[in-house]
Protein backbone atom coordinates (compact mmCIF):
# COMPACT_ATOMS: atom_id res chain seq x y z
CA UNK A 1 0.00 0.00 0.00
CA UNK A 2 2.87 2.39 -0.81
CA UNK A 3 6.47 2.78 0.86
CA UNK A 4 7.69 4.70 3.59
CA UNK A 5 8.91 8.47 2.70
CA UNK A 6 9.18 10.62 6.10
CA UNK A 7 10.23 13.73 4.20
CA UNK A 8 6.59 13.55 2.47
CA UNK A 9 5.21 12.72 6.00
CA UNK A 10 4.66 8.78 4.97
CA UNK A 11 5.15 6.90 7.95
CA UNK A 12 3.94 3.36 9.08
CA UNK A 13 0.55 4.24 9.83
CA UNK A 14 0.00 6.23 6.04
CA UNK A 15 0.73 2.76 4.37
CA UNK A 16 -1.25 0.53 6.63
CA UNK A 17 1.56 -1.51 8.13
CA UNK A 18 -0.59 -2.55 11.38
CA UNK A 19 -3.28 -3.84 9.21
CA UNK A 20 0.07 -6.19 7.68
CA UNK A 21 1.35 -7.00 10.80
CA UNK A 22 -2.10 -8.03 12.22
CA UNK A 23 -2.80 -10.04 9.24
CA UNK A 24 0.75 -11.77 8.75
CA UNK A 25 0.85 -12.79 12.77
CA UNK A 26 -2.35 -14.05 12.42
CA UNK A 27 -1.17 -18.06 12.45
CA UNK A 28 -1.32 -18.90 8.93
CA UNK A 29 1.94 -17.07 7.84
CA UNK A 30 5.34 -18.76 8.16
CA UNK A 31 7.16 -16.23 5.50
CA UNK A 32 6.92 -12.90 4.25
CA UNK A 33 8.59 -11.69 1.24
CA UNK A 34 8.81 -7.94 1.01
CA UNK A 35 8.60 -7.14 -3.04
CA UNK A 36 9.50 -3.20 -3.04
CA UNK A 37 11.16 -1.82 -5.38
CA UNK A 38 15.52 -1.31 -4.99
CA UNK A 39 14.99 2.36 -4.15
CA UNK A 40 15.88 4.07 -1.03
CA UNK A 41 12.26 4.33 0.09
CA UNK A 42 12.14 0.72 -1.15
CA UNK A 43 14.21 -0.51 0.71
CA UNK A 44 14.03 1.57 4.03
CA UNK A 45 10.11 0.49 3.74
CA UNK A 46 11.55 -3.53 3.78
CA UNK A 47 13.85 -2.92 6.06
CA UNK A 48 11.03 -1.60 8.54
CA UNK A 49 8.56 -4.51 7.97
CA UNK A 50 11.06 -7.22 8.41
CA UNK A 51 12.78 -5.80 11.55
CA UNK A 52 9.01 -5.72 12.84
CA UNK A 53 8.07 -9.33 11.15
CA UNK A 54 11.29 -10.81 12.68
CA UNK A 55 10.18 -9.67 16.34
CA UNK A 56 6.97 -11.41 15.90
CA UNK A 57 8.77 -14.01 15.05
CA UNK A 58 8.48 -14.45 11.47
CA UNK A 59 10.59 -15.72 8.58
CA UNK A 60 11.68 -12.82 6.40
CA UNK A 61 13.56 -13.16 3.25
CA UNK A 62 13.96 -10.76 0.43
CA UNK A 63 13.31 -10.93 -4.03
CA UNK A 64 16.53 -11.89 -5.55
CA UNK A 65 18.27 -8.83 -6.89
CA UNK A 66 21.05 -8.63 -9.43
CA UNK A 67 22.01 -9.33 -13.56
CA UNK A 68 19.58 -10.80 -15.39
CA UNK A 69 20.02 -14.08 -17.16
CA UNK A 70 21.44 -13.71 -20.74
CA UNK A 71 22.36 -10.12 -20.08
CA UNK A 72 25.56 -8.23 -21.57
CA UNK A 73 27.40 -6.95 -18.53
CA UNK A 74 27.97 -4.17 -20.57
CA UNK A 75 24.71 -3.06 -20.29
CA UNK A 76 24.11 -3.38 -16.91
CA UNK A 77 24.40 -0.45 -14.67
CA UNK A 78 26.87 -0.46 -11.58
CA UNK A 79 24.33 -0.36 -8.97
CA UNK A 80 22.63 -3.63 -10.11
CA UNK A 81 26.25 -5.27 -10.52
CA UNK A 82 27.11 -4.23 -6.88
CA UNK A 83 23.96 -5.75 -5.53
CA UNK A 84 24.77 -8.88 -7.47
CA UNK A 85 27.90 -9.15 -6.19
CA UNK A 86 27.27 -8.29 -2.47
CA UNK A 87 24.06 -11.01 -2.88
CA UNK A 88 26.14 -13.63 -4.53
CA UNK A 89 25.76 -17.60 -3.53
CA UNK A 90 27.68 -20.67 -3.98
CA UNK A 91 26.21 -23.55 -5.79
Amino acid sequence: MGKLSPLDGIGPKEIGLSKLFDRATAGEVQEVIPATNFTAEGEATAHVIAEALKQRGLKVTRLARGVPAGSELEYVDLGTIAHALVDRRTK
